[in-house]
């Protein structure tokens, strides 16, 4: 495993910025009722596209590069299971496309409490399955990554657990993982920093057992993954929790890049800062040498 705490001269420059845009949003936690979430909803688009695999259906958002493609990278946005679109990160993915000349894929899963685990895990699978079925043909390409932000790194782990399961552990060739969530179940001292997030409740409440890999990946057989990478903060409330994600892969054989940002919170990749476009170049050149 790799583990790089970025405090050299390449990002001190935007430790003060960091720190002056964290005073400026000051601490949030997410909707914490059905009603908080519906008003944060935002309306499905209709020009998603309709793929599928094994007998289900899933919309996805395609972004061609300008040029030829050489690989596609597998998106899943985040929002805690519960909000959030795969046409929300529309501007990003068209630029994450020209800058990795590969097509992305986005995939508009379905969202709890409405549609609870397995819908997204399942979702997610569909899309995978559509792609390993079909990318050469669509795409010209069979060169494929996988990643996402959040609970969306969360539903990258296992898609790729699944398809390791199938007996398929070669569709990716890497995943880029921003701070995700790993433990749901709240058993373990990471996992009882969020446990009484609303999120948990609406997308897993129901499980009779929240250690489930399919929900907290964290306590999977973590052996046959591809190379990942994992995006965090040092102020980010899921640090511990991706620290024990990557230690758990590494003593399973894996190989991890471990990136955590100085002065970052949760979803700190999304901001318009110095910090937040460094990180995001970095996953960058990480995909783009796994494509070449």
């Amino acid at each position: 495993m790799r583990l790089q705490n970025f405090t050299g001269p390449g990002l001190a420059a935007h430790v003060e910025e960091a720190r002056a845009s964290n005073a400026e949003r000051g601490l949030r936690r997410g909707p914490g009722s059905l009603a908080e979430v519906s008003v944060l909803r935002t309306p499905e688009p209709d020009d998603n596209t309709l793929v599928s695999a094994a007998g289900r259906q899933v919309p996805v958002r395609v972004h061609r590069p300008s040029g030829q493609a050489r690989g596609v990278y597998l998106d899943f946005h985040g929002g805690g299971f519960y909000l959030g679109s795969a046409a929300d990160d529309d501007a990003r993915n068209r630029q994450l496309a020209n800058a990795l000349q590969a097509v992305v894929v986005s995939v508009h899963y379905r969202l709890a409490p409405e549609h609870p685990w397995p819908a997204a895990p399942d979702d997610a699978e569909t899309a995978a399955l559509w792609l390993a079925e079909n990318a050469e043909r669509e795409f010209g390409t069979s060169r494929m990554v996988i990643g996402g932000f959040s609970a969306g790194a969360t539903l990258a782990v296992t898609t790729l657990l699944r398809l390791r399961d199938q007996g398929d552990p070669g569709v990716f060739a890497g995943a880029a993982l921003q701070f995700g969530t790993y433990d749901l179940s709240g058993l373990t001292p990471a996992g009882r920093k969020i446990a009484d997030e609303f999120f948990i409740e609406a997308y897993a409440g129901h499980a009779p057992d929240r250690t489930h890999p399919d929900i907290s990946p964290v306590y999977a057989d973590l052996r046959g993954l591809p190379p990942l990478l994992i995006v965090v903060g040092d102020q980010d409330v899921l640090l511990d929790d991706n620290l024990a994600m990557a230690a758990r892969v590494l003593s399973a054989g894996g190989e991890v890049e471990l990136k955590v940002y100085p002065e970052s919170r949760h979803g700190f990749t999304r901001r318009d800062t110095g910090m937040a476009r460094a990180a995001r170049e970095d996953v960058e050149r990480w995909l783009s040498a796994l494509l070449s």
